[in-house]
């Protein structure tokens, strides 16, 4: 059986309207700096300043040039910064929580949870009982296919769980 196909991430073209290459740079320049220090609060008024735009048109802009919200692409660093500490390292779990920006040890755990399908423990565990031979794969490919998929919400996710609306393909996701 095929694997499931991947959802393609929204381009500036899907809606219709394009962005212009200098809000494009703007808006790479927010994202470079998200990327560099993830641990930090980035709140929209932070990066549309980084950017140079105003509060709405940077978090509007944001979504359609990268194909999710600032705050949701920030998650998805900090959930691949954690994975690859708790699989490379022997840090303990609240030092990765609050090393990858966190502010409660909890928070950190739920929302792994949901969005891994494993509390950080028993990802760490499985992760080194089963080690991939990833010698020969590029870093740039094992990032994109290890990149949390934040299309949805985590909350929306959790609300379509006990209402049992959750499609098929995004139950095995969590």
């Amino acid at each position: 059986m095929p694997p499931p196909a991947r959802r393609r991430a929204a381009t500036p073209s899907d809606s219709g309207l394009t962005l212009s290459p200098a809000l494009l740079r703007r808006l790479l320049r927010a994202r470079d700096r998200m990327d560099a220090a993830s641990h930090e609060a980035w709140p929209v008024k932070r990066l549309a300043a980084v950017s140079g735009t105003s509060e709405a048109h940077f978090a509007r802009s944001f979504k359609q040039a990268f194909g999710l919200p600032p705050h949701r692409y920030l998650l998805t660093r900090r959930i691949e910064q954690a994975s690859t500490l708790l699989r490379d390292t022997d840090f303990n779990i609240t030092d990765i929580a609050f090393a990858t920006g966190w502010e409660s040890v909890g928070t950190f755990g739920r929302i792994f949870r949901d969005i891994t399908g494993q509390n950080p423990g028993a990802y760490r565990k499985q992760a080194r009982e089963n080690p991939a031979p990833l010698d020969l794969v590029p870093a740039c490919v094992l990032k994109a296919v290890q990149r949390p998929d934040l299309n949805i919400a985590v909350l929306e996710k959790r609300r379509r769980l006990t209402d049992d609306t959750v499609h098929p393909s995004t139950k095995e996701a969590l």
